[in-house]
């Protein structure tokens, strides 16, 4: 049980670690790309979330 606890937790050198990585696989010029399509992901979820609609009027849905 310890073990799998300390297996995933991360500290600063990992992280540094994950981030190289991450600028090696994808290059400096797509990173912004991924992380504006990740933001309007989590954009478009929290309004699902409220009930909204894209354009952020409420929605006429009612479960």
């Amino acid at each position: 049980m310890l073990n799998s606890v300390l297996l995933f937790s991360f500290g600063g050198p990992e992280m540094i670690v994950v981030l190289i990585i991450v600028v090696l696989l994808f290059g400096g010029k797509k990173i912004p790309e991924l992380m504006k399509g990740l933001g309007r992901g989590v954009k478009e979820f929290k309004d699902a979330s409220k009930g909204e609609d894209a354009n952020g009027a409420p929605s006429d849905k009612k479960d």
